[in-house]
């Protein structure tokens, strides 16, 4: 730890840093509050989200069971990209999903079985649903690393500016008020020899 000046100049700098901090603070715990709502909401979006895929993945396991011909709806299906958007929760840009594009791949509508047209749109759901879970799971990665980032930034003010800018006040006012007794000790002797000068001459 660097040494203080024992100087009313730093006894002020000291004393706007605390002020500072103690005012900066209730921001940064107003933000993790918000994060951990905001992680809170996301890890229920997935969960629905993951309910709702299981079912998707049974109701679709059990539909095509019923038929001889398997084929996999998947390969008729290609992701071209996800769209997302740009969102902003507590000071952090984060990814909003959109929608997918999708390339449907031709396919022999005479050999194909009947149910695969129906079949493709509940894949369809079924990879939307799975590339809402990614952006999701971003999104989490991204709040709980700004979260870890005001934790620390909390911790560093609780534990260690705001103890340290109290300590650095506490310090320079012993010292001045020492130096302000030993300036009135100063005069009072001064002041005595004055007089007893005085005496001396007029004795």
């Amino acid at each position: 730890m660097a040494k203080i000046k024992l100087t009313k100049n730093e006894y002020k700098k000291q004393k706007d840093a605390l002020k500072r901090y103690t005012r900066y603070l209730p921001t940064l715990e107003l933000k993790k509050q918000q994060l951990l709502a905001e992680i809170r909401r996301v890890h229920e979006e997935m969960q629905s989200k993951r309910t709702k895929l299981k079912a998707l993945e049974k109701r679709m396991a059990d539909w095509i069971a019923v038929f001889a011909d398997k084929p996999d709806l998947r390969e008729l299906l290609k992701v071209k990209g996800i769209i997302t958007e740009k969102g902003n929760i507590a000071g952090i840009d984060i990814p909003l999903f959109k929608n997918v594009a999708f390339e449907e791949q031709d396919y022999d509508l005479v050999k194909t079985p009947l149910w695969v047209d129906a079949g493709l749109e509940v894949a369809k759901d079924s990879i939307l649903l799975e590339k809402e879970l990614d952006i999701l799971q971003e999104q989490e990665q991204l709040i709980q690393r700004e979260l870890r980032t005001t934790v620390q930034r909390i911790n560093l003010f609780e534990k260690v500016m705001i103890p340290r800018a109290v300590e650095n006040i506490r310090v320079i006012r012993i010292f001045m008020g020492d130096q302000d007794t030993a300036a009135v000790v100063r005069g009072k002797i001064s002041k005595s020899k004055i007089e007893k000068k005085k005496l001396e001459q007029t004795a």
